[in-house]
């Protein structure tokens, strides 16, 4: 089609694949419902995550010395096993150090110092002695 203004391939047709440029894909109707990917949140909001969120708010107000107490019935019918698992993804994806404990009537979480918080009193490679000497 020379001279009508329109680039010409090869094989004489203007690039067109004969499918209104879509790349090949069918304009079927879809099967489920899409959004940009953009407006889609991440992270992971399991069923857990108000009673851990308001556990870790706690363990944020308290000093490293005192424990919280979540009452065991108070978990609205969850397995204390799971919310301990919940609990424990929370905090690693938070970098916050915690144990816990149970008995009958609590679930008792309290924050302890990191595990390689020994490391910053090593002793001094040139004299050997440690820095509080």
């Amino acid at each position: 089609m020379p001279g009508s203004g329109k680039k010409v391939g090869k094989n004489g047709n203007n690039g067109s694949n004969g499918n209104n440029g879509n790349n090949g894909k069918d304009r079927q109707s879809l099967n489920f419902a899409n959004r940009l990917i953009a407006s889609i949140p991440t992270g992971r909001k399991g069923k857990h995550n108000v009673i851990v969120a308001k556990m870790l708010a706690d363990l944020d107000r308290l000093d490293t010395k005192t424990a919280i107490l979540v009452p065991l019935d108070g978990l609205d019918g969850e397995k204390m096993e799971n919310v301990r698992s919940a609990l424990n993804r929370a905090t690693k994806q938070k970098n916050i150090s915690v144990a816990t404990s149970t008995d009958a009537k609590y679930f008792y979480v309290w924050r302890t110092e990191p595990k390689n918080a020994h490391l910053t009193t090593a002793p001094d490679k040139m004299t050997g002695r440690h820095p509080e000497d």
